[in-house]
């Protein structure tokens, strides 16, 4: 007979009720699961007698070859399903009529694997018990990077670099890619806190505030001007009824006092100098330049990842630096990409994951952990809309695995799978 789980065992780092669970489950879900580790945490690069295969891309092969064999998966619909797939064709047709398409087709795979990693997330996260243990590699996973980041910031005496902070190898190594994932880490671990702080043991509510608490410093010291901008009206939004309890107003004005007191002068003069430093001044540029391009390449762009080639090629005299850069804001880079049409379909999967939060939280078929969790991820998404406009992040994994967590974490409200009690496993 098989063993019964009850998902309130895990909460909120309970590792032995988990691996129990995970040990139980199928092939599919431990390659998944896999897959997030070794793209977040990258243990390849930490423990370099590993890297000697492309664990990533393994682990994917194996979960979807196991998506066959695993009987608990059943198709997810969704309309973000059809949205992901007419936004996958614009890319394709970019492709094919590209400007320079030797630069689309290699860049191509950079969207196109996340198509398949949503695809295969949504279906074999099929459970709130499942859900639970990927959404915890990922706040973990990202969670030791806010904690490290945090300690090298620290280790300096909070100095301020031009260069910010530095991630670890890969997606988040540059100081403004780390800085998102920060701004869209920060909601959802708070959310999580709230919900389950008296549920859990204190040791576990420490755990939590650290996730919460490290990413705002790192956004801090990351000197990212777009993610503090985010991350402001982010809190600004999650913290508005505050104004009228005092004890929470209190604790409010505290954090952005200390938040204000710890950003470098020279941070400050960087706010100060918006739009009139080198920095800001190309990409003004770049944002004339792109929209330019847009008109007059509507239908598919200029090509997949061609706008630093037809930029150099075309707008030289707006360079202020040797070599172009990209645009340095998803909406011109995907309209430059593949035209308005897919700039409109990227458009709405981002309202997509703004409003399903908000119907979630809204809902009786989920219970109360589930609404926290779905307006943390909501809320990481506006972050990343925002910062968004300061930087090119739109085939990062940010969009993406948040889309495929929201998608995976409606489907169970359609189901009536959201009660807490005992399943099998």
């Amino acid at each position: 007979m098989k063993k019964k789980f009850n998902t309130e065992e895990f909460y909120a780092f309970k590792v032995k009720y988990m691996w129990d669970f995970f040990r139980s489950q199928h092939f599919s879900f431990w390659m998944i699961c896999g897959y997030l580790f070794v793209e977040f945490v990258k243990p390849q690069l930490i423990f370099g007698w590993i890297d000697f295969l492309p664990w990533a891309q393994l682990l994917l092969m194996g979960a979807l070859a196991g998506a066959f064999t695993d009987a608990t998966i059943k198709w997810v619909a969704s309309s973000a399903n059809i949205l992901i797939i007419l936004f996958l064709i614009t890319i394709l047709l970019s492709v094919l009529n590209a400007i320079y398409p030797e630069v689309a087709r290699m860049q191509f795979m950079l969207f196109f694997s996340w198509v398949i990693i949503y695809f295969l997330t949504i279906n074999i996260i099929n459970s709130w018990e499942r859900f639970y243990i990927f959404l915890m590699i990922y706040i973990v996973a990202a969670g030791k990077i806010a904690v490290g980041s945090s300690k090298n910031w620290a280790g300096r005496g909070f100095s301020f670099e031009g260069w910010g902070l530095m991630g670890p190898p890969g997606h988040f190594q540059n100081s403004g890619e780390l800085a998102v994932l920060m701004v869209m880490l920060f909601p959802l671990a708070f959310y999580l806190y709230q919900s389950l702080k008296s549920k859990i043991a204190l040791w576990e509510r420490i755990i939590l505030i650290i996730f919460w608490m490290c990413p705002i410093l790192v956004v801090v010291g990351a000197s990212s001007r777009g993610s503090q901008v985010a991350l402001a009206v982010v809190m600004l939004l999650m913290f508005r009824k505050s104004i009228f309890r005092l004890k929470q107003l209190i604790g409010v004005l505290a954090l952005v006092s200390v938040i204000f007191y710890m950003l470098p002068d020279q941070q400050k003069e960087r706010f100060l100098q918006a739009g009139d430093d080198k920095t800001s001044q190309q990409r003004l540029l770049y944002w004339e330049h792109g929209w330019e391009m847009m008109k007059d390449h509507p239908l598919s762009g200029v090509g997949f990842f061609n706008f630093i080639p037809y930029y150099e090629a075309h707008y030289s005299y707006d360079m202020l630096y040797p070599t172009a850069q990209l645009p340095h804001n998803i909406f011109i880079q995907v309209g430059t990409d593949a035209g308005f049409i897919a700039l409109f379909f990227f458009i709405l999967l981002i309202f997509y994951c703004l409003f399903v939060p908000i119907r979630i939280s809204k809902s009786y078929r989920y219970s109360d952990i589930q609404k926290a969790v779905a307006i943390g991820l909501g809320y990481g998404v506006l972050g990343f809309l925002i910062a968004g406009q300061f930087v090119t992040i739109s085939y990062y994994p940010f969009l993406w695995i948040h889309l495929a967590m929201i998608v995976a974490l409606s489907s169970f409200g359609k189901t009536k799978r959201y009660n807490n009690g005992p399943s099998d496993a």
